[in-house]
């Protein structure tokens, strides 16, 4: 299969440029992102077999890739989910189409968002990255007529980073756009 235009430009510049900005001697410890998981969850959705027909659709039409329902572990009364219940859509990616994602995500669905002033750096302390969208409207695959309400989602970068500078990093290499703090 042939390599993405992401994952060749890791290859070639990226795992170089990283290997020597942060110090590694060996190339086999320069992080690298192993893969991503996108989750939706269905809140409105419970129990509507039209609505989880919905987000899985376009979850697919996002990622290429077919969704898994998620199912609720145990019985929350308050919440009014049972045992067994679907609560969530969810797709994980790997090689090559999840460097395809990773480029569509950078270069095309951010840029689409309004008022864009970057994203949060929230990693979780062990080199992951979990990123927050509000409206899946961005992604060009989802045409804005078919959907009848907005829907959030999150997505989370795996990387083999032990750190979280790292990890920033290897996306920010990516071309990842982080918001930028004034140190004034």
């Amino acid at each position: 299969m042939n390599k993405t235009r992401l994952q060749e430009l890791y290859e070639n510049k990226i795992r170089a440029d990283l290997q020597k900005s942060l110090g590694f001697k060996n190339v086999m410890e320069v992080p690298r992102i192993e893969k991503v998981v996108i989750n939706i969850g269905l809140k409105e959705g419970l129990g509507d077999t039209k609505a989880e027909q919905r987000v899985v659709d376009i979850l697919a039409s996002i990622t290429g890739q077919k969704p898994v329902l998620t199912q609720a572990r145990k019985s929350i009364a308050g919440f009014k989910i049972r045992e067994g219940m679907h609560i969530g859509v969810k797709v994980t990616l790997r090689r090559h189409m999840m460097y395809e994602f990773v480029d569509r995500l950078i270069n095309l669905a951010l840029p689409m968002v309004r008022d864009f002033q970057g994203v949060s750096t929230s990693f979780d302390h062990q080199g992951n990255y979990n990123l927050g969208i509000r409206d899946w409207h961005i992604f060009p695959e989802v045409e804005y007529a078919s959907v009848d309400r907005l829907q959030g989602l999150n997505i989370t970068f795996h990387t083999t980073a032990k750190k979280d500078e790292a990890a920033y990093a290897l996306l920010k290499a990516f071309g990842m756009p982080f918001k930028t703090v004034n140190k004034d």
